[in-house]
């Protein structure tokens, strides 16, 4: 099964995709607002969940909160 968005949309490896709601990043003071764009998206092994690159960190974002650009 392939690794899906908020809409149903599949997500392929280097996608950009956007977050749908306001997210606070565990383990950290960050709070990813509602709109932020991630280029360059990549898969995991788990289905529901993407790695993107904020800053200098990787964060794995879980695929119900984005939708592909």
């Amino acid at each position: 099964m392939a690794a899906r968005d908020s809409n149903g949309n599949e997500l392929n490896e280097g996608d950009s995709v956007q977050v749908i709601k306001d997210l606070k990043v565990k383990g950290s003071s960050i709070t990813l607002k509602r709109g932020k764009v991630f280029k360059g998206v990549h898969l995991t092994s788990d289905d529901e969940a993407v790695e993107c690159h904020e800053g200098k960190s990787t964060i794995v974002l879980k695929t119900c909160f984005l939708k592909k650009v």
